[in-house]
């Protein structure tokens, strides 16, 4: 995409995020995948750290507390509502040695070898171009210092896979967690942006969702896409995306039983060192 593409999509990203700030705390799975990340990345104490498309700061708020009062945070996001609930969580919580501000992720104004860890939790799908944050990231990072995001199975969250497949029929190709969903591709990603000592982590797990809550999750053209702008659902007539809503529907009411139906979650925790 061009930089005024770029620019409409990241703002439409800011936007959406910022409306689900309200409630974003509330999801526990959201809360044990940031730990997990930490956790998985084993920081030493007095680290200097950078958390890109930090959110409400879950993953800088856990980082925090391994690095000790020699270490710092810096905790970065598009979305002003996301933002300010970061600072109110550290502000609540009497914490000195983090701080959060506006900024973007694939753009940002911090001095080469800055960064003993760089973080990206959660987010890494939606930057315009994978490859190219990647190597500004690894800039950032000190020698030897390390990067750790999370990417999703490319069989992860059910509604995106039969979204994506109805699309298909439509010639419509969504793309989601395509880019990222192997270990294979994330390893090839890192690898051309000049990381080393590749460590991934797989989490294999899930949870039945209801029928309704699935039909709910049918796509909206008007919100952004991850990875895609325009929206590649903005080629469709209005008659084609109701049509492509209703086979939808049809798709996950055969996925439908007792329980409700299957969610995979698998996630990938993604290494590498600079």
């Amino acid at each position: 995409m061009n930089r005024d593409q770029a620019q409409a999509y990241k703002s439409g990203i800011a936007d959406q995020y910022t409306r689900r700030s309200v409630d974003y705390d509330s999801s526990d799975w959201h809360d044990q995948i940031a730990r997990k990340l930490v956790e998985y990345s084993s920081i030493r104490p007095g680290a200097s750290i950078l958390d890109v498309a930090t959110g409400t700061g879950m993953v800088a708020l856990y980082a925090e507390s391994k690095i000790g009062p020699l270490g710092s945070v810096i905790g970065i996001d598009i979305s002003e509502g996301m933002i300010e609930k970061a600072n109110a969580k550290a502000i609540a919580a009497g914490i000195q040695n983090i701080g959060f501000k506006l900024g973007d992720a694939e753009s940002t104004d911090f001095e080469p070898n800055s960064f003993d860890y760089i973080f990206c939790g959660s987010a890494f799908i939606w930057m315009t171009d994978l490859r190219a944050a990647l190597v500004h990231w690894r800039e950032l990072l000190k020698p030897n210092g390390k990067l750790g995001l999370h990417a999703f199975s490319e069989n992860a969250f059910i509604t995106g896979i039969v979204a994506q497949s109805v699309l298909t029929q439509y010639g419509v190709n969504y793309l989601m967690n395509k880019p990222t969903g192997t270990v294979e591709k994330c390893q090839a990603l890192l690898e051309q942006a000049g990381y080393r000592k590749l460590e991934i982590k797989i989490d294999s797990g899930g949870s039945y969702i209801s029928l309704q809550e699935a039909k709910n999750a049918w796509l909206n053209s008007s919100c952004p896409a991850p990875g895609q702008y325009p929206s590649p659902l903005a080629v469709l007539s209005p008659g084609q995306l109701a049509d492509a809503q209703a086979d939808y529907e049809r798709e996950l009411e055969t996925l439908n039983t007792e329980s409700g139906i299957w969610n995979d979650m698998t996630t990938l925790y993604v290494f590498g060192e600079k």
